[in-house]
């Protein structure tokens, strides 16, 4: 009598186990796309100078005679190409940060785009 219930019931749950499969696109394929529009020093610069940057290069501790603090300051190094360069790691620049991984590529193009906008602070 049992073996006539069993052999249903495992085609049951083989035919269910598929429809338990979880995927979520967003997890498996996640973006390559980087918004670089409407980058600004007070939105996005600021706070990646903040966490990978200041600690070597401020008023204090100006580290290859370079100071990022504060806008006035890294607009200079921006506009004289010293800044893409060193995140960038190009040939004939110190690669920064000095000691660690380079940026994400999405956060390079970030800093590339607000350079090549003009730097703006807000």
């Amino acid at each position: 009598m049992h073996s006539k219930y069993l052999f249903p019931l495992f085609l049951l749950a083989l035919t269910m186990s598929p429809s338990c499969y979880y995927d979520v696109e967003e997890e498996l394929y996640p973006s390559t796309e980087c918004n670089t529009s409407g980058v600004t020093y007070t939105g996005v610069i600021a706070a990646v100078v903040q966490n990978s940057c200041i600690s070597c290069h401020n008023q204090s501790v100006t580290n290859g005679g370079v100071n990022l603090d504060g806008y006035n300051n890294i607009k200079v190094v921006a506009n004289n190409g010293r800044l893409l360069g060193a995140i960038r790691h190009d040939n004939g620049f110190a690669a920064m940060p000095q000691g660690q991984p380079q940026l994400p590529d999405c956060t390079i193009q970030k800093f590339e785009a607000w350079v090549n906008e003009g730097a703006p602070e807000n």
